[in-house]
């Protein structure tokens, strides 16, 4: 697994004319705010597939770290029995106002580096009084965010 937390491209997401989103960069979400968002939120919300294709979603505990969500899941979670067998899935915040949706790829995060498992275990150990881990790390491809729509929504895509 790498930790790379290059910075990702920027532009208009791909919504129809008639949602009436604007063609320029005019308004768009800066990625430091999106970064803000997903560091200090508290709940996360994952969706895996189930092996017959019907979607799952569960609140989860998490640590966004180097641009990627590090969280929890024991080999007994509905979740992590998903991202086993297909490892696509989307992790969102939960306002529907201030809005950060995450599509990407889980891998396990085996044998991370000491100091980046100390930065987890920090954050959780902030976030919810204990540390917890990570099972799974959310590597992302594209991150959909805005806060007033229609004028803010932006794509950032990570090539």
């Amino acid at each position: 697994m790498t930790h790379d937390a290059r910075e990702p491209r920027r532009t208009r997401p791909d919504i129809p004319k008639e949602y009436g989103i604007p063609d320029d960069e005019t308004d768009m979400v800066e990625w430091e705010w999106v970064v803000e968002q997903l560091t200090s939120a508290r709940h996360y919300w994952l969706i895996s597939i189930y092996p017959d294709g019907r979607p799952h979603t569960v609140p989860s505990w998490g640590s966004w770290i180097d641009n990627k969500l590090y969280f929890s899941g024991g080999d007994m979670t509905r979740h992590a029995k998903n991202l086993l067998v297909n490892p696509t899935m989307i992790a969102h915040l939960e306002s529907g106002d201030r809005v950060v949706i995450v599509f990407g790829r889980a891998e396990r995060a085996n044998d991370l580096p000491p100091d980046l498992l100390a930065r987890i275990e920090a954050d959780y150990a902030v976030k919810y009084g204990a540390g917890e881990g990570a099972q799974f790390a959310l590597i992302p491809e594209k991150v959909l965010a805005w806060t007033t729509y229609p004028n803010t929504p932006t794509r950032f895509l990570f090539d």
